[in-house]
């Protein structure tokens, strides 16, 4: 118990060296400290046992074990009614109204706690109530604020805390053994943002944090900080309400009556008059690259969405190719057509003429077309397979160092020529090994070194990696991860031969190429004094103690940070914390997007528990897991996912030892926590003992730390649902369209049946899994053909038909979709074919070769906690 209690600790508190802790030292100029404003800152699983219960075959011949005899199969009621009203009784029955008294002197008193609140501290046996996942998607638990206050609150979409109750102390915290951090998607797409243009920023002269609806007016001419407690005096200019129109209430401007907001910058946030849009494409063009037919796609959707860039009309745009020499593109206005310049001199490219090879984008449009047009035909006969992606790189800094921007990479193998060649690190003999996973960190520190570089002079750099063989991705990450871009990965994509990928790299481009972005941008978190950030975590430098350099920022990216209580929060009732990104738009305007979160303080374990987000939970512990494996290992990662589930039931247990000594017990608030750590362990990033190859582990972990928090959450604990037999019966009606709403299923091969058609989705990708017996008229008015056996096996798309059962299950898919950025791949998963190990490696509650079934990691939480 001594290790894991160690590595639990270790996940929890300590300061990785990377660059997400608080203690990085920057290389570059803290030139925005002052733009912004400082601000107050408190500164692997062992075996499965071997008796485990006897195991009989499912009825439709899969080889996964039944569950326990005392693992019920359908809800067991909660145990409120005696014995002599039917009531389902265990061993060791107590009275629900027993209970919640016996909870009420462990916990410290559920005295005027709500119904609801008292609903989340119900105890749940884990090892008795099988169906514990809802049968629809629930909100995220909601703060116990004044109806005032909850209005005006910030989206839990876009800010979250793992607990909304804070703990009044750090020993209180310590006593639940809960993690303390918060979730932020802070440049999310929104369908209504105040923005708001004022010579007169309000903020605290304190610690520097903008007015927002939490702060306190005195009176009409003083307002008291939410976060430090000064007392400010109210500007003259904020008396008059722009919205109403009025004098003299300052309480109603829009500043005070919401908490997302963005203020149009004065020239006192900036260093440097705003940038324009500028955008450097760099590609691959080896024989690996072109016979892949990326280029082909990557040129057309370029083309396609030409007009729709972000930008105004200064935006310029440059390209640059690379195989074992670097090629630059004279794209200037009044030439007859693009010019090729080649630089074959890789140890120290030379750069052309920087105005001729990024190009105002509207006075030498058809100049860039004639490019794309002409670019996939240029190299189709190419017997270069060498690949010099550092130098391209190092090119793409010299071009974009005047005025920073935005480079999307495009590269389709091992780099094997000049600055940061890399060698291949991957022993697939090694992959399906239970012991510790090799070469999770990078091989050499020049992509990071160019990162940081780029990060300082406002560059980031975006990576797509079109891969059939192994590329380093640890090392090759780095270049995004520090310079505040994305990672974009497509194993074995071809054009022809993956179909799904194609179509997923089309569609994504689509939305990379459009989606909205920020420049040169910083980003401060903020919090009530007495709570304390130490650790960051997402794709950003850390400029300085809380200051995150984003060289580019955009809609689809999450960020995590964990947190301490540095001192008591007795003398107030509740804790704000905000965040404020500064950026530039793709427009030239200097904007401030602020966000505030206001949490009740507590000062009961119960109220602790209560207040429990367990999927904000998951996703924090998802990062800190990340760091751990690569930091250390990730045997060491694994273990200590498993000690936060062992150490919270254990404190749990602990406060409320009157409660069923026998049995799993967990407040329902946590009835998910061991489900989803389980979940988590078999995710790509973390499991071990099956054939993963390293990019792909790689890419999951790359995914894990910068998505946000839904995307997590269906990443690793995928939503099932039975699709064939869907009715109206309580549908969405949406703008005039009829959404069916099944119910989620548990991810069991239980829940699967011969006649049914059920989709998985799991994010980045959905598959359509067919029994062998489907009903054939599914069959026949969802996917067009006559029977099961008709079916091809590499079907990646549902056919637009005019029938009910097609209507209905687009209508439905569709919906699905609504909800996130990037298309998933999609994949019609057939019964006998041997695509469905893919899917049925997402069926976590089910055992595999080398993992826990959700019973048998019950049984060994069990086991654990007695010791």
């Amino acid at each position: 118990y001594a290790l894991f209690t160690c590595t639990y600790k270790c996940l929890y508190v300590s300061g990785d060296s990377s660059s997400t802790t608080t203690g990085s030292a920057s290389p570059v100029p803290n030139s925005y400290e002052y733009v912004e404003g400082g601000g107050y800152s408190g500164t692997s699983l062992q075996s499965p046992p071997t008796s485990v219960p006897a195991k009989q075959a499912p009825p439709f011949g899969y080889n996964y074990p039944t569950m326990h005899p005392a693992y019920q199969q359908n809800p067991a009621p909660r145990p409120d009614s005696s014995p002599s009203h039917g009531g389902y009784n265990p061993p060791g029955y107590q009275p629900y109204s027993q209970v919640l008294t016996l909870l009420s002197s462990a916990l410290g008193g559920l005295g005027g706690v709500s119904e609801l609140e008292a609903e989340t501290l119900r105890p749940v046996n884990l090892l008795q109530e099988r169906n514990i996942l809802p049968p629809k998607y629930t909100p995220p638990p909601e703060p116990n604020l004044s109806n005032d206050l909850r209005k005006v609150n910030c989206s839990p979409d876009t800010f979250r805390c793992t607990l909304t109750n804070i703990p009044q102390t750090q020993a209180l915290l310590n006593k639940a053994r809960l993690p303390l951090g918060l979730l932020l998607h802070p440049f999310r797409d929104l369908t209504q943002l105040p923005v708001i243009t004022s010579n007169t920023i309000v903020r605290c002269r304190s610690c520097r944090t903008y007015i927002n609806p939490f702060v306190s007016f005195l009176d009409q001419r003083r307002w008291k900080r939410n976060l430090c407690y000064r007392v400010n005096d109210v500007p003259d200019e904020f008396m008059y309400n722009p919205v109403t129109r009025s004098y003299g209430e300052p309480h109603k401007r829009p500043e005070v009556q919401n908490s997302t907001v963005e203020f149009i910058a004065s020239s006192d946030y900036m260093l440097r008059p705003p940038q324009p849009a500028v955008y450097l494409f760099v590609l691959d063009v080896s024989h690996n690259a072109v016979e892949s037919g990326y280029l082909n796609v990557f040129c057309q959707s370029l083309l396609d969405n030409l007009e729709k860039l972000p930008g105004d009309t200064r935006t310029r745009i440059g390209f640059v190719t690379f195989d074992s020499t670097v090629h630059f593109y004279n794209l200037q206005e009044g030439l007859s057509q693009p010019q090729m310049l080649v630089v074959s001199d890789i140890d120290d490219v030379f750069i052309p003429t920087h105005d001729n090879l990024l190009v105002n984008l509207k006075e030498s449009k058809e100049l860039v077309k004639d490019l794309l047009n002409a670019l996939p035909g240029m190299f189709t006969h190419t017997r270069e397979t060498q690949s010099a992606l550092g130098p391209a790189l190092q090119a793409a800094y010299k071009l974009m160092c005047p005025t920073g921007g935005r480079v999307s990479v495009f590269q389709t193998q091992l780099p094997t020529l000049g600055a940061g060649l890399l060698q291949s690190r991957e022993d697939p003999n090694l992959r399906s090994s239970t012991k510790n996973v090799q070469h999770l960190g990078p091989a050499t520190d020049f992509y990071k070194k160019l990162a940081l570089d780029c990060s300082g002079q406002q560059i980031g750099v975006d990576l797509f990696l079109l891969s059939s063989q192994y590329s380093d991705l640890a090392s090759l990450a780095c270049v995004s991860k520090y310079s505040a871009g994305s990672v974009f990965y497509y194993p074995s994509f071809h054009h022809v031969h993956n179909t799904a990928q194609s179509q997923k790299f089309q569609k994504d481009l689509q939305r990379y190429l459009t989606r909205k972005i920020g420049f040169e941008a910083v980003m401060r978190i903020r919090c009530t004094k007495g709570l304390s950030i130490h650790t960051f975590h997402g794709n950003f430098f850390v400029r300085s103690t809380d200051l995150l350099s984003l060289a580019n920022v955009n809609p689809d990216s999450g960020f995590a940070v964990q947190m301490s209580i540095e001192g008591s929060l007795a003398d107030t009732s509740l804790a704000c914390f905000q965040a404020a990104l500064l950026y530039t738009s793709s427009k030239g305007k200097r904007r401030i997007r602020v966000h505030t979160l206001c949490l009740p303080v507590v000062s009961q374990l119960s109220e602790v528990f209560a207040g429990a987000d367990i999927q904000a939970i998951t996703c924090l512990l998802a990062n800190m897991a990340i760091d751990r494996s690569i930091s250390s290992s990730l045997s060491d990662a694994r273990d200590a996912l498993v000690n936060a589930v062992v150490d919270c039931l254990t404190a749990y247990r602990a406060n409320g030892s009157n409660i069923q000594p026998s049995g799993l017990i967990t407040p329902a608030a946590l009835r998910l926590f061991p489900l989803y750590v389980l979940a988590l362990l078999k995710q790509k990033a973390l499991r071990t003992g099956t054939s993963t190859r390293l990019d792909e582990r790689v890419f999951s972990m790359c995914e894990l730390k910068c998505q946000p928090l839904l995307q997590i959450m269906r990443m690793a604990h995928p939503d099932l649902y039975r699709i064939d037999n869907m009715t109206d019966q309580a549908a969405l009606h949406l703008n005039e369209s009829v959404i069916p709403q099944p119910h989620l299923l548990q991810l069991t091969a239980e829940k699967l049946t011969r006649e049914g058609a059920f989709l998985m989705d799991c994010g980045s990708v959905m598959f359509l899994w067919l029994g062998k017996c489907c009903n054939e008229t599914f069959i026949r008015d969802v996917l067009g053909y006559p029977n099961y056996a008709s079916l091809p096996s590499n079907m990646t798309e549902i056919p637009e038909l005019q029938t009910m059962y097609s209507e209905r299950t687009r209508a439905f898919i569709s919906w699905l979709l609504e909800s996130r950025t990037f298309h998933p791949a999609f994949h019609v998963v057939k019964d006998d074919t041997s695509a469905k190990t893919s899917f049925f490696q997402h069926l976590v509650e089910d055992r595999t070769e080398s993992a826990f079934s959700y019973y048998e990691f019950l049984l060994h939480i069990q086991q654990q906690m007695s010791k």
